[in-house]
């Protein structure tokens, strides 16, 4: 039996419980409807470990006494947050970096960019969605310029179909040699590189310009010039400086993958905001309550995010949101390699300076 510790949370309708398992540490859950006072030492708790967090299960005993202090918490704790809470043996820089090893890029793709999440027989799966989206705000003529960086890229190129349009260079990054070596090899034309034509010919589609999907494909191998090294978590994600900073920034699925906590997120997105000049645009796609993904062997956390932490975060960073838009994922494309609830847009600005 492990030895459980019971605290109120303030001003939440939750009450905390932790308990300290063999091998060190405090898993921590919040119990909805359970505000109240703490159970008294030697209470009866139905609570047990169940893959890493307390649920509800056979009889338990509270001990209150022995307990260390309880552990911070900000705002309500809920059962959803219980839910998509982010590995505690993963809570590390280092331990994500660690876990990144493992990566394999052509189980990520085949996981997320083959039906039925990219199904383009329907707008409302997730795939035509986040395409839409990025269409529809590189289609206003606003965002443009020298040049784009595409923060941690991944193996993927479809993110960049709109902005190529609009931008003289391409910068795509990421943290992984594996994916910047699948993005060379799409580049170079090689064969077995994945085949994004479905998506390039999508694009097309909804742009409705009547090119040839051929063109737009060759358009964007000749601007994406450089794909370079990158770690979020740098005060210079490149390693220095870009000169002239970029007048966009456009990064999909990376900052929540790679944070331990929401804090790292918000860091994360003041470094790489600093590559972005005065009044430049930035676009992100990403995951909202996501707690874990799947890329072969490697099963990576993600902190879960809901619209208000990707909100502040935003605020926080300085920059001004011009346009938040959400997608609830539909269960038939919730396939067992994550546990995502739904995705997030947004387009915010950096202010000018003065």
């Amino acid at each position: 039996m492990l030895p459980l510790c019971c605290w109120d949370t303030p001003g939440a309708d939750t009450t905390l419980w932790a308990a300290a398992p063999p091998w060190g540490g405090v898993y921590v859950w919040g119990g909805v409807g359970t505000a109240g006072p703490a159970p008294a030492a030697g209470a009866d708790i139905n609570l047990v470990i169940h893959d890493g967090w307390l649920q509800s299960a056979p009889s338990s005993r509270c001990h209150n006494s022995p307990c260390p202090p309880p552990p911070p918490v900000i705002g309500a704790i809920n059962e959803r947050q219980h839910r998509h809470s982010a590995d505690p043996a993963m809570s590390s820089l280092d331990a994500i970096r660690e876990g990144y090893a493992r990566f394999d890029p052509h189980a990520y793709l085949q996981n997320n960019y083959v039906p039925p999440r990219a199904d383009f027989s329907s707008e409302e799966c997730v795939v035509p969605w986040k395409l839409r989206c990025l269409a529809e705000t590189f289609a206003s003529g606003e965002i443009c310029g020298r040049t784009l960086i595409d923060v941690g890229s991944g193996p993927t190129i479809y993110q960049l179909l709109s902005a190529c349009e609009h931008f003289e260079e391409i910068v795509a990054t990421d943290f992984l040699e594996v994916n910047r070596e699948e993005l060379r090899r799409w580049v170079r034309g090689e064969p077995g590189a994945f085949d994004w034509s479905p998506f390039i010919q999508h694009v097309c589609k909804i742009e409705g310009r009547g090119e040839p999907w051929q063109e737009k494909e060759q358009r964007l191998r000749g601007r994406l010039r450089r794909i370079l090294p990158i770690d979020v978590h740098r005060a210079d994600p490149l390693g220095a400086p870009l000169h002239p900073p970029a007048d966009a920034l456009l990064s999909t699925f990376c900052l929540e993958a790679v944070s331990p906590d929401r804090a790292a997120f918000g860091r994360a997105l003041v470094n790489v905001g600093s590559m972005l000049r005065p009044g430049g645009h930035a676009l992100l796609l990403g995951a909202l309550g996501e707690s874990f993904y799947l890329a072969g062997a490697a099963r990576l956390p993600v902190v879960p995010l809901d619209e208000d932490d990707v909100r502040g975060a935003l605020s926080d960073a300085g920059f001004t949101l011009r346009d938040f838009r959400s997608y609830a994922m539909p269960p038939a494309l919730r396939t067992g390699v994550d546990d995502v609830d739904g995705v997030f847009f947004v387009h915010a600005q950096k202010p000018l300076e003065g």
